[in-house]
């Protein structure tokens, strides 16, 4: 097995930026907005950024296919982290109130490859921002942003690089009671997230030395919150399959210090024409089949899992194609977890079915906030 990583970060913000975002108490939250039922969401204006809210990432997965047949996947996700309230009288461009970083990552399963950067910025001099009302998130010379229906995406750093655009097939769907997704049930842990389940791809992949033009299907996933875990619990498995017969389903059980999951866990089933279904964690069920231990944090993961929605008709079999699909931030406190392509196979009313899909596990490395 090949393993291609990057360098180490030594930067405090992207320590102290990952530390909030996984979900540990941070001083000054109370200055952000909490998120209740009831938000009216209208796009593209919740394309942008929301810097009333503490914490929010713009989270793109995909399934790439370039012209010789060579298949990969990809991530890309942008976070902004408020560390204030930003004062939009302040004079001094040097002021920095919000912290801002990315994570790219590229699956090669035919060689063996799983290839991870970094980028980090401070929210200063224009080095790194979001805007609001639009999709026009940036870092040095990663960024995201729209023009029309379209979405672009560029980023590259050693070796690996995207520069994709990508067209929405479905509209965007409300996860939880109307875009507001409870995380837990023994207290007011939300978020505001909605996901476009399908986006027809097209553009280059760097990889290996080479540029690729590649086509293919991609997820965009979009939460933002001032509140980050409860305190009883450990992590989560999350789950973005895009099936052969056009239903998507996002699934994520939070798990808790006990072992046992959460009953906030729940999900969304998207038809092919984009109607959205909220499920709760009595409407499907998801069972380990194997296990990985990573040679690099020692870590165990589940790897490979039979998904059911009984109501729906569906059981999946869900495998990763690759097994070390680990990711390790920089600096002197890394924060560790797996976040990797997968397959689908399995049955809808007892005929096969194929797709195609991305796992995130987290707290399997140690508590997400421990190394802090």
């Amino acid at each position: 097995m090949k393993r291609n990583k990057s360098s180490s970060m030594a930067l405090v913000g992207l320590c102290l930026a990952i530390f909030i975002f996984l979900g540990v108490a941070a001083a000054g939250a109370g200055e952000f907005q909490p998120v209740v039922p009831g938000r009216v969401f209208q796009f593209p204006r919740d394309y942008g950024a929301h810097p009333e809210f503490k914490t929010e990432w713009w989270y793109y997965t995909g399934h790439l296919k370039a012209t010789d047949g060579q298949t990969f996947g990809y991530q890309l996700t942008f976070f902004r982290v408020g560390l204030k309230r930003p004062d939009h009288k302040a004079r001094s461009a040097w002021q920095a109130d919000t912290l801002y970083f990315a994570h790219l990552a590229v699956t090669d399963p035919k060689r063996g490859v799983f290839a991870f950067r970094e980028k980090a910025q401070r929210g200063a001099m224009g080095l790194a921002g979001a805007k609001e009302g639009r999709l026009d998130v940036w870092i040095d010379g990663w960024r995201l942003w729209s023009l029309g229906e379209n979405q672009h995406l560029k980023a590259q750093k050693d070796g690996i690089g995207l520069d994709l655009v990508l067209t929405p097939q479905k509209p965007p769907v409300l996860n939880g009671e109307g875009g507001y997704s409870r995380k837990a049930a023994t207290s007011d842990v939300a978020s505001y997230y909605y996901s476009i389940t399908r986006l027809a791809t097209r553009g280059k992949l760097t990889v290996g030395g080479r540029t690729l033009e590649v086509t293919g299907t991609s997820w965009f996933d979009r939460e933002f919150s001032s509140s980050g875990l409860a305190p009883n619990q450990k992590g989560w498995d999350w789950f973005s399959l895009q099936l052969a017969d056009g239903t998507d389903l996002m699934l994520y059980v939070m798990r808790l210090q006990d072992g046992t999951i959460d009953p906030a866990s729940s999900g969304t089933l998207v038809d092919r024409e984009g109607q959205a279904r909220h499920l709760t964690l009595a409407d499907f069920a998801i069972k380990a089949t194997g296990s990985w231990k990573s040679p690099h944090s020692q870590a165990t993961y589940p790897a490979g899992w039979q998904i059911s929605l009984p109501e729906e008709g569906y059981t999946l079999r869900v495998k990763p194609t690759l097994a070390d699909q680990e990711l390790h931030t920089g600096g002197s406190s890394p924060i560790i977890y797996w976040e990797g392509q997968a397959t689908i196979q399995g049955t809808l009313n007892q005929q096969p079915i194929t797709g195609q899909g991305y796992v995130e596990l987290t707290g399997y490395a140690g508590s997400l906030g421990g190394r802090f």
